[in-house]
């Protein structure tokens, strides 16, 4: 019998920044256009978690090393990485949601969490980022696509709805109308910055869980505006040099340390998050450095953050990923999800002719970008379902992030990574 396919498009993260002048609110994102209305499922979600938004003890740290393991998977030595651990896990809680038996087992060991702390913790997510301040704007939303020809069960889609919000369509997933208003309801889920998500669907799709998250940001001191461009001389990791833009600043900052490592916070004016930025110590390689860290690192990095006075300078930079996280998920011990033999979906749905579910490809794509006045930064995550210098004077810190350096958007609070990346190379 032929497998069908089913592709299973799960989180399209965007985070902007870098905005001029006064910020106004966002509009709420309407329905999809045309005759799409969405579709209400009958009962209660089986393990109601929307309000537990409770961050138990332990459980950002289990995110934090599942955010790192991923990262040192992903990366290639000596090559940019820039990954959403966010986007990621809320992908994964979503299709968590309709695993089942060793398949749910495998999630939990993956991502260090059984599946109602998971969403818990997405929940504690999608509510927090959903109402940031200062010149913060904020969208995260979710939704469901599903072909008629999907025997979807009821209570995952509830699932899904319980902490995620998402709204349930039903429509013929290969007509232009309906890939139209998925594009639409994507552009305007990210304020137009992704136009479109797909051009159509494969022949085999039936089902589509897509998450969105827009955040514009602003640093809380913004560098100095530069008279002129000028530049400074990064060393590559394999030696050459690169001179890209910089912006420098000497003043009081968040300094963090450790004994591999130092660096500082840039918080945003919406006082929850920032621009984290770590520089191994001059001789330690970076991958040394990734290496001895664990899921606590990052939470005990930002809980002893210091003022400190500071003199900065670092690249202005742009990055971009894009990759399958199939291999590093299941180098994590996610294997028998892509398994058609193995995998238990049995509790999201089967196709038409009763044949099981399994993932085919975990797609992640990222972008990043740094300025004098915040960071502007895009991820979108796809699972593929298939069917069967100086001494310094000593009251003055002096970084130079003119070498290889872990960067990333963090959370103050909960001490977690929203974004989480290596700059090793420079145009």
């Amino acid at each position: 019998m032929k497998k069908r396919m089913l592709p299973l498009l799960l989180s399209l993260s965007l985070l902007t920044g870098c905005a001029v002048g006064a910020v106004s609110p966002v509009d709420p994102v309407p329905p999809p256009t045309g005759s799409l209305e969405p579709v209400t499922p009958v009962g209660n979600a089986p393990h109601p978690v929307g309000a537990a938004l409770c961050l138990s003890e332990g459980l950002g740290d289990a995110y934090s090393a599942f955010a790192l393991e991923l990262l040192r998977q992903s990366r290639a030595e000596g090559e940019n990485t820039l990954l959403s651990p966010l986007s990621v896990t809320l992908a994964l809680g979503m299709t968590a949601n309709g695993a089942d038996g060793e398949t749910l087992e495998q999630f939990a060991a993956a991502l260090g969490m059984g599946r109602d702390a998971l969403n818990s913790l997405c929940a504690r997510f999608l509510a927090d980022y959903r109402d940031l301040g200062g010149s913060t704007e904020s969208i995260l939303l979710n939704s469901l696509w599903a072909d008629p020809d999907l025997a979807l069960n009821d209570p995952f889609v509830l699932r899904c709805q319980d902490p995620y919000g998402a709204q349930l369509f039903k429509a013929d997933l290969h007509s232009p109308a309906t890939v139209q208003a998925l594009n639409d309801w994507v552009s305007d889920a990210t304020q137009g910055m992704i136009p479109t998500l797909l051009d159509k669907f494969d022949d085999d799709a039936l089902l589509a869980l897509v998450n969105a998250i827009y955040l514009k940001n602003r640093f809380e001191t913004p560098f100095p505006e530069p008279h002129s461009e000028w530049t400074i001389d990064f060393r590559n990791a394999d030696g050459t040099l690169s001179q890209p833009r910089g912006m420098s600043a000497e003043r009081a900052m968040t300094y963090l340390s450790r004994e591999d490592a130092q660096g500082v916070v840039l918080p945003y004016d919406d006082g929850r998050l920032g621009l984290m930025l770590l520089l191994p110590d001059e001789g330690t390689p970076l991958t040394d450095c990734l290496a001895a860290w664990d899921g606590a690192t990052l939470s005990g990095l930002l809980s002893g953050r210091e003022e400190k006075r500071v003199d900065l300078v670092m690249p202005k930079f742009k990055a971009e990923w894009s990759g399958s996280l199939t291999g590093p998920l299941m180098s994590m011990g996610l294997t028998h999800a892509f398994d058609p033999d193995r995998a238990d979906f049995s509790l999201m749905g089967h196709g038409p002719k009763d044949e099981p579910l399994y993932i085919g490809d975990v797609i992640h794509k990222t972008a990043f970008e740094v300025n004098e006045k915040g960071t502007e930064a895009a991820a979108v995550t796809a699972v593929i379902m298939e069917a069967a210098s100086a001494m310094p004077p000593q009251d003055l810190i002096v970084l130079r992030f003119d070498r290889p350096f872990v960067y990333g958007i963090v959370d103050l609070e909960l001490g977690v990574p929203l974004f989480l990346g290596t700059m090793e190379h420079m145009d």
